[in-house]
């Protein structure tokens, strides 16, 4: 639901953007919105050329353009905000026009269970039915939505937000600032098995390791991160993974990193810093991915990848070969 009491003139918004500010118009915004569904109240964006033919008929009276589509005519009581980027610019207009936080139950609902060992910081917030464990920490503002379990010796720093359904297993750890969507699942057992000796059966290897989140990490809706098997499964500062992704037993991940919905990343690998990984990715286990590679959706990482290197395919091979061997198969086709 869009907050309706936040209205500003559009100079304003174009000062707040640090923007140029091409024509005018009278109408006070309030509201971010699509450039198809734009009310005469709204500001939209446009940072691609094909965006251009739907501000005729828009209804927005201003939009956000990039510099180097170099429109020079919004209309009659129109306005452009021309900028570098616009998809970063929507994003400070987003949080301008966030709505408020919701309100959750002050302190400590009184049907969560908070073992008497537990340590709680100044302005932590339980909600409801909510189960604190022996020997757990946690730090100051943290918010814990209702329906969430965080077990023993398991510590949460400061600042932090776990959304209802998502549990922390024991002994894990998990940095400032952070959040974790609903139903998350931080510190499952790992998935090792072997056949048993005489063959008749399956040996499950047990996980006594943790997993160590860093600082202004944000993990999507029904993710799982397993246990290391001995030592730690690591995921760096800033790293941001989406919804129903599978992090193996040991994987060590980056600073700064992309993950997309539906990946699936085996156990014991290695993803360096500022990696950003498309829709679907599968990745073999014991792979090293080295910094700032971007791989493609759908893609089946069976090698180690240096550093800088784009990839795409499955298997996946550098997104030009990829290319090339589409173009000749789409050639055959056509003969």
């Amino acid at each position: 639901m869009k907050n309706e009491s936040k209205s500003y003139p559009i100079e304003k918004l174009s000062e707040l953007l640090k923007g140029n500010l091409i024509g005018h118009t009278d109408q006070m915004i309030s509201e971010p919105e699509q450039i198809e569904s734009a009310k005469k109240s709204s500001i939209t964006f446009i940072g691609h050329k094909k965006y251009i033919p739907l501000w005729e008929k828009s209804n927005a009276s201003a939009a956000i353009i990039n510099r180097s589509l170099k429109l020079t005519n919004p209309g009659p009581n129109k306005a452009f905000i021309a900028v570098d980027n616009a998809d970063l610019a929507m994003a400070q207009l987003l949080d301008l026009f966030t709505p408020p936080a919701i309100q959750l139950y002050q302190g400590i609902h009184s049907s969560a269970t908070v073992d008497e060992s537990a340590a709680l910081d100044e302005g932590v917030c339980i909600g409801a039915n909510s189960y604190i464990g022996p020997n757990v920490k946690i730090g100051k503002n943290v918010t814990i939505y209702p329906n969430v379990t965080i077990l023993d010796d398991a510590k949460i720093e400061s600042h932090t937000i776990i959304k209802s359904g998502s549990v922390v297993a024991e002994r894990c750890i998990i940095g400032h600032y952070s959040i974790l969507q609903a139903n998350v699942t931080i510190g499952s057992d790992g998935f090792g098995y072997r056949p048993s000796p005489d063959g008749r059966g399956i040996v499950k290897i047990t996980h006594i390791g943790n997993v160590v989140i860093g600082n202004q990490v944000e993990i999507g809706s029904s993710t799982c991160v397993d246990r290391g098997k001995f030592s730690s499964t690591t995921i760096g500062d800033g790293t941001k993974i989406d919804n129903l992704v599978q992090i193996g037993h040991n994987c060590k991940i980056g600073r700064a990193c992309l993950i997309a919905g539906s990946c699936g990343i085996s156990g014991s690998v290695t993803i360096g810093d500022g990696v950003v990984m498309a829709g679907q990715v599968a990745v073999k286990d014991h792979i090293t991915i080295g910094n700032g590679v971007t791989i493609g959706g759908k893609s089946g990482i069976i090698n180690d990848i240096p550093d800088g290197k784009t990839i795409l395919g499955f298997p996946a091979v550098e997104a030009k070969e990829t290319l090339k061997q589409w173009a000749i198969l789409r050639g055959l086709t056509k003969k």
